[in-house]
């Protein structure tokens, strides 16, 4: 089964735990914290493997979690560092976060990688609290959680050609005759349910790899027929292969046909009416499909070659796949889209969040939430006072003491955060 879009949860390993330590050795007075960080949690990268061509594994794994970092160790030894948990994707795959939309990653070539999600960074051991006024600190931090997110994983096939038409004009057999590709074939719309790749070898030793892409139909771009699950799929091809019904066996004008599928290209993207389109004339072995040729030539003029060919006899098939590989050799070898990646980091603006936001649950307990304050009350060891009380101060250095007095807290009412509760005390 060919899979080409799929939605996937990842979370990041979270960050080990930093300890509370302290030297004991025989002839050291007063040693002083010894606890050591806590290692990183592991990212969730994904890898292009170019032997990939489909979304299959994501299948029957739709959760990728990575590990967690070591804890700290005593004599202030750090915690190891989580390995990257690493996801093998076919070239063409397009990462996007389900929640924002945001595209994450545009993976095009073998073992180019993106992070789609970070790992937690280590929590600190008490070695680094230690300040002149408190040379032995009795805290560390908790790691930081890993990020989780939801995802939408996209596959655009990259193929060298791209076959577009009608259901039944003809695709699937073409393809099945000049490569190893076996589609299915039979009289009836929409036999192609998923795209085929084959590679096509030409006589003068030449090569380049076809795409036989589902039937479009009228309509295709705003999610007519099968067609708009794969017109993605046409984004990456260098050539066009325009395979047109030249004997009109469904009743159909060759010239509206024509039309209409481009319409529907340019409708979803633009840039596709840029590409090279060559125009295959099939089943040219069928009664009145040289007149047909004839008055189709006169109303497209010569901006596109036209080819004639019979995809059942075989007839013409060699003159069109030469003209193939010389248009493939007179552009470049690869698209824009992989000529332009860039592996710099682009830091793009984001408006910073709220620490916190402040409501209340029906039984007039007030609950705070908010990813800042989660983070740094899930890195809070609270079996340690001064922990607590470090917590303590850094809410009040956000503001939530004075947030909570103004929506009228009074000493003694219930707070809760996550799964946890905590009262207000003035």
């Amino acid at each position: 089964m060919f899979v080409d879009q799929v939605s996937v949860y990842v979370k990041a390993g979270d960050g080990g735990n930093g300890l509370v330590a302290y030297r004991r050795e025989k002839y050291v007075p007063m040693g002083g914290p010894a606890g050591g960080d806590g290692g990183n949690g592991a990212d969730v990268v994904f890898k292009v493997d170019e032997g990939l061509n489909t979304l299959m594994d994501f299948r029957y794994n739709r959760h990728f979690k990575g590990k967690r970092g070591e804890n700290g160790m005593s004599k202030t030894q750090h915690g190891k560092n989580a390995a990257p948990l690493v996801v093998d994707v076919p070239p063409g795959t397009t990462v996007f976060d389900e929640d924002t939309g945001e595209v994450i990653a545009d993976l095009l070539v073998h073992e180019q990688q993106a992070v789609i999600s970070k790992g937690g960074r280590g929590g600190r051991g008490n070695t680094r609290f230690a300040t002149p006024n408190n040379p032995a600190p009795d805290m560390a931090e908790n790691g930081e959680p890993g990020q989780e997110r939801n995802i939408k994983v996209e596959l655009k096939l990259i193929a060298d050609v791209g076959l577009v038409g009608f259901p039944s004009v003809g695709k699937s057999t073409f393809i099945s005759v000049v490569s190893a590709a076996k589609p299915k074939i039979a009289d009836y719309h929409f036999t192609t349910l998923s795209p085929n790749l084959g590679v096509v070898d030409t006589s003068d030793h030449r090569s380049f790899v076809m795409a036989d892409l589902p039937g479009l139909i009228e309509g295709a771009s705003e999610g007519v027929g099968l067609g708009h699950q794969f017109l993605r799929h046409v984004e990456r091809t260098r050539v066009i292969v325009h395979v047109i019904d030249m004997a009109s066996t469904e009743g159909r004008d060759p010239y509206e046909d024509f039309m209409k599928i481009n319409k529907e290209l340019e409708e979803y993207d633009e840039k596709l009416m840029k590409r090279p389109q060559i125009i295959a004339a099939n089943k040219m072995d069928m009664p009145g499909a040289k007149e047909n040729l004839e008055t189709f030539k006169e109303q497209i003029g010569e901006d596109y070659p036209v080819y004639e060919m019979s995809a059942l006899t075989k007839e013409g098939l060699r003159d069109i796949l030469f003209a193939i590989a010389d248009t493939l050799e007179a552009i470049p070898k690869v698209t824009t889209e992989i000529e332009d990646i860039d592996e710099t980091v682009v830091y793009r603006h984001q408006k910073e969040e709220a620490p916190f936001k402040l409501t209340r649950d029906p039984d007039g307990a007030y609950v705070l939430y908010g990813n800042k304050i989660e983070k740094l009350f899930k890195m809070t060891d609270f079996q340690h006072d001064e922990a607590a009380q470090r917590f303590a101060r850094q809410m009040r250095g956000m503001g939530v003491d004075k947030a909570l007095r103004e929506r009228g807290a009074k000493d003694g009412d219930i707070i809760r955060l996550l799964d946890y509760e905590f009262e207000f005390i003035e």
